[in-house]
Order: C-alpha cells, then structure tokens, then sequence
C-alpha cells in the first residue's frame, strides 16, 4: 500500500491481494471503502475519483464493480475493525470518524479497542508495556 507515492486505501484494498490477509473482514472493509467513493463524488462528475474508479474496474473486476453498482450503505463513523499484523498478530482498532469543515476531508481517530491490540501496538512502537490503553467502543 506504501509502496507508491501517492499510498491510496481504495487501490490496496481491491488491487493488492495482500488486503485480504491484512483485513480478517474483507468484504465490510471494501463496502465501506465504495460507500465512501460514492460520498466523496458528491454525485457529481469528480476527475480525480472518477479516474480512480475506472482504474479499479478496470484491475480489480467484479470485485469492485459489482460493489460500485450495488452502492453500499455508507460507511461507519465509529466502530471496531479488525487488521491481521504480520508481527502482532490480530489487532482490534476502535475507530471514531471527525468530520472537519471541508467536506473532503475528515480525520479518523484509531485506538487498541483491547488489551490484546494495546501490548501488540506497543510491541510494534517499541514502547514499554502499557503505553497505549485499551478503549471500549459503543
């Protein structure tokens, strides 16, 4: 995903098949990654997202247009998701999403949502034990 200089989630998720690995939920983290192209097109001709979205169906095939047809509901604000470390094994990320006053952009905010996903982040960093706390989400 980082190997490029533009990283870009939408072209990791549905051309990179290491994503699947990476996200135990796959199909709810693609859903919501369309829900989210779709919001941020404004229903208006968008090149930049437009380009993307060719270059998707073009790569990743039904995968990604039989999501861009279907047009999922739009994507969680809060929660939990689920990411499969190479090194730290499961992680569980409670997420809480900021909306900021350009409608482009908003801020994501992830913190260990258990103690399982707080000593591996820590483990990760380099930290001592118990830098990080877990949060509960709901």
């Amino acid at each position: 995903m980082l190997d490029s200089d533009e990283p870009n989630l939408a072209w990791f998720i549905f051309a990179d098949q290491r994503a699947r690995a990476a996200y135990p939920d796959w199909d709810d983290i693609a859903d919501e990654l369309v829900a989210n192209l779709h919001q941020l097109r404004h229903g208006d001709t968008d090149t930049d997202t437009d380009t993307l979205v060719a270059r998707l169906s073009h790569t990743a095939g039904q995968a990604f247009t039989d999501r861009w047809e279907r047009r999922p509901l739009g994507a969680r604000r809060s929660g939990v998701k689920a990411l499969s470390h190479p090194d730290a094994g499961l992680l569980r990320l409670a997420f809480e999403t900021l909306e900021l006053p350009d409608p482009d952009q908003r801020l994501i905010v992830y913190l260990p949502a258990d103690a399982a996903t707080a000593a591996g982040l820590d483990r990760l960093a380099g930290r001592r034990p118990g830098a990080l706390r877990a949060v509960r989400s709901g």
